[in-house]
């Protein structure tokens, strides 16, 4: 695949504005599917996590999962939104490999929530609302995977294996407005509002928001039109992308792909997109439908949505803080300054070391953990540091060290047992033998190998150049295997030296 030509990116602002939208899927983490009773979990074999509904067997029929209503109506509220008295599912017509009805149950002009809004920070603070058109409930596809391919996608590919184990779990896809104003800040802006959306559903609890599992999955919608002019340009929508850097590089890349093509004379076509993560660009997928394309029509075998007043309020008085005030109030009762509270917020980790604090951890201490050494280690294997290891284990490791069996150099030692699957923190501790040694008497005889070893250095330290005494602790150390804590080293070595 030959890649495209790319403007440069400040060039393109020049002579183009940016138009924005976004269609964020969040699968919703209940126990059955949204409309079987099949269980709604990640991992199974292939095809054991469904029943005859999920396959759109003859004779099987829907029924309404109430737990994703409430989870939805609480996003719909999260949002800003309205909650609409009735909203009726409705029949998505298209073929589907991986929905075996060859429809989507979705909601079309009746959807449960609608016209809200949601402020986003961006890394140096300065908030953006973005409005949202509606939030409604569907079911997800199944899952393909296609073999035979030099890139795991259709193109290429021999064959095409199907799941249904995801076919029919519940999702609620929230659909931005066109967003104008974003500029330069537009491909910033696509990273902070996916996590923003993020924040918001882990705080409501109501979906696991993995999306390096799909959980959390962005269509990006990105249109250029030239200075001036007052009509929207072609869109194209990048779908699935499934990290927040990849959000925002494609935007990126579609603003700098777009721009070239319209500066030479060319047309955009609408259409979908694929973002290849290992080259950093988007491929062309099939020409985008419009809704009258689908032959959307109320779904015959499910009755309007019609949420009493009584649940809407008792689901808004339940809403956790907002994420933009709770980072605010986060911040005051940490006592971090500004540049380190954003330090967390710009490296996407403020659920991570919240949950981690939330365990125990002082903040201080959370922050570091998560910014420094499990950062470094996501950032090398090219994955998200939540993916690695969990705020609890992180907490377990940080009180190891606060009590002393631990120094930071093992620490990392057993973070890394815990990263590759050796157990908990105390578990790596235990197997690998790698507890703080805090006997004064295994010291000292290591201590006194080593100076009878180096009488020179021994003479250096007793007529006061102390700094000698580093050879003396390296070699305790080394002796030790990294086990002894070198301040209580370096304490007993000019004791044994003076004597």
């Amino acid at each position: 695949m030959a890649r495209a030509e790319l403007m440069d990116f400040d060039q393109a602002l020049e002579l183009f504005e940016p138009v924005l939208g976004f269609e964020v899927h969040v699968e919703l983490n209940t126990k059955t599917k949204m409309f079987s009773d099949a269980p709604n979990i990640f991992g199974a074999e292939p095809n054991t996590a469904l029943v005859p509904l999920d396959l759109g067997l003859p004779g099987s029929l829907p029924v309404v999962n109430e737990q994703a209503v409430r989870y939805s109506i609480s996003l719909g509220l999260a949002l800003g939104c309205s909650i609409a008295e009735s909203s009726r599912f409705a029949r998505k017509n298209y073929f589907y490999p991986d929905l075996g009805k060859n429809y989507q149950i979705s909601q079309y002009d009746e959807p449960i929530a609608y016209e809200g809004s949601v402020e986003v920070e961006l890394e140096d603070g300065r908030l953006f609302t973005i409005p949202i058109e509606r939030a409604h409930m569907e079911e997800d596809a199944g899952k393909l995977t296609h073999v035979g391919g030099a890139t795991g996608r259709i193109q290429g590919a021999e064959f095409s294996l199907v799941d249904y184990n995801r076919a029919g779990v519940p999702l609620v896809e929230i659909v931005t407005k066109p967003i104008f104003g974003a500029e330069k800040d537009a491909p910033e802006l696509a990273k902070a509002y996916v996590g923003t959306i993020r924040d918001i559903v882990r705080g409501l609890g109501i979906s696991d928001a993995r999306m390096e599992r799909g959980n959390l999955r962005c269509d990006a919608n990105v249109s250029l039109r030239p200075r001036g002019q007052e009509k929207l340009g072609t869109r194209t929508e990048t779908k699935n992308v499934n990290s927040l850097r990849s959000v925002e590089r494609a935007v990126r890349y579609e603003i700098q792909r777009q721009a070239a093509i319209l500066a030479a004379g060319g047309t955009i076509t609408q259409e979908t997109r694929h973002w290849h993560e290992d080259t950093g660009t988007t491929s062309a997928g099939r020409p985008k439908s419009d809704a009258d394309d689908y032959r959307y029509f109320p779904e015959p075998d499910l009755l309007p949505v019609v949420p009493s007043p009584a649940l809407i309020q008792e689901l808004r008085d339940a809403l956790p803080e907002a994420p933009a005030t709770m980072r605010r109030r986060l911040k005051a009762d940490w006592g971090f300054t500004d540049a380190e509270f954003r330090d967390i917020v710009n490296s996407n980790l403020l659920i991570e070391v919240t949950e981690t604090v939330r365990e125990g951890a002082a903040p201080f201490q959370a922050r570091k953990w998560w910014t420094g050494e499990i950062a470094r280690i996501a950032n090398a294997r090219e994955v998200e540091p939540g993916t690695l290891v969990s705020p609890h284990d992180v907490s377990e490791l940080i009180a190891l060290v606060e009590n002393g069996d631990l120094t930071d150099r093992l620490a990392r030692q057993v973070l890394e047992g815990v990263i590759d699957g050796e157990g908990s923190p105390h578990e790596v501790v235990e197997a690998r033998g790698l507890r703080v040694v805090s006997d004064d008497s295994a010291l000292l005889a290591a201590i006194d190998e080593a100076l009878a070893a180096q009488p020179d250095v021994l003479a250096k330290i007793q007529d006061g150049k102390v700094q000698a005494a580093g050879a003396i602790i390296g070699a305790v150390m080394k002796a030790m295997k990294g086990t002894a804590d070198a301040a209580r080293v370096r304490e007993l070595v000019l004791e044994r030296a003076q004597q």
